[in-house]
């Protein structure tokens, strides 16, 4: 299910939530069009609210997200080729383990925080998991902060 509430390429801010339930402003109130992803758990009420807002969304996958189908209707109905992610250990490691990943950008800042309640960038639940293979294809040091931007290609398993 499929509600595409923009036309035309466009910068835009994708937002998953498998079962909806984040609230909004209007659509013309945000700098880019939102576009929400969920998965068949999202209420059909929730669904009838963003089309009010003028909210454009994507419904796959039963019980989550079917990412790779995700990535494909994004691209097909909205136009979109990359993507940036910007989640937690939970939704990077999603995007991950669906192979959507071809690049990834670490940027570690000149501090040390170890606290527990703080998530890594990516978190496996299944310790059988294979390692996952990284290539460096840039180091930049950014004086100012004093923090080393990693950025690496994906390889594979």
């Amino acid at each position: 299910m499929i509600s595409n509430k923009v036309h035309g390429p466009k910068p835009f801010d994708v937002v998953m939530a498998s079962h909806g339930g984040l609230l909004w402003k209007q659509a013309k109130e945000y700098a880019h069009p939102l576009i929400m992803v969920c998965s068949k758990q999202v209420p059909i009420k929730y669904l009838k609210y963003l089309d009010t807002l003028d909210i454009s969304y994507i419904v796959t996958g039963d019980r989550e997200i079917d990412l790779p189908r995700a990535a494909e209707l994004l691209h097909d109905e909205f136009g979109i080729n990359r993507l940036g992610i910007v989640g937690g250990a939970t939704i990077n490691t999603a995007f991950l383990d669906a192979g959507l990943l071809d690049e990834i950008d670490i940027l570690i800042g000149a501090g040390i925080d170890g606290r527990a309640q703080f998530m890594p960038v990516f978190n496996r639940q299944d310790n059988e998991a294979p390692l996952t293979r990284l290539k460096l294809l840039d180091v930049n040091h950014r004086p100012r902060s004093n923090a080393v931007l990693l950025r690496y290609q994906v390889c594979g398993q």
